[in-house]
C-alpha cells in the first residue's frame, strides 16, 4: 500500500485516505493556444518505469493538494511538498540521485 506524508498537516496517510491527480509540472495551456498544444495538455502524459512526479489530494485529512515523487515500479517515496511548487525541491532530486543514478524525467535529471 502506498503511504504519503501531507506535507501540510504532516500526516502518514495510506493511499485511501488520498486522491491521484496525475502528473505534476504539466505546462497549462487555454485559450489563444494552438490545438495541437491544447491536445498535449489534455492528453499527453509521462508514464514512466521508475522515477515519477505526481499530484495527490488529502480527501480525508486536510484536503488539500501536494506533490509526491515515487517510484513507480517498487513505490518507494522520495518525498511530498507543497502544489505550489514549480519543480521539485533539491533534497528530494538528490535523494532520488543517491537511489537512481542518471535518472531523468523532462526537464530534471
Amino acid at each position: 500500500m502506498l503511504i504519503l506524508q501531507c506535507p501540510y498537516c504532516g500526516v502518514q496517510a495510506d493511499e485511501t485516505e488520498l486522491s491521484a491527480g496525475g502528473e505534476t509540472h504539466i505546462e497549462r495551456h487555454g485559450p489563444g493556444s494552438s490545438d495541437e498544444a491544447f491536445e498535449e495538455y489534455l492528453f499527453a502524459r509521462e508514464n514512466p518505469f521508475g522515477v515519477h512526479f505526481e499530484r495527490w489530494r488529502h480527501s480525508y485529512g486536510c484536503g488539500k493538494w501536494f506533490h509526491a515523487a515515487r517510484n513507480t515500479v517498487t513505490l518507494e517515496v522520495y518525498g511530498t511538498y507543497p502544489a505550489q511548487t514549480t519543480e521539485p525541491p533539491a533534497d528530494i532530486r538528490k535523494r532520488i540521485s543517491g537511489v537512481a543514478p542518471g535518472w531523468t524525467w523532462r526537464f530534471l535529471g
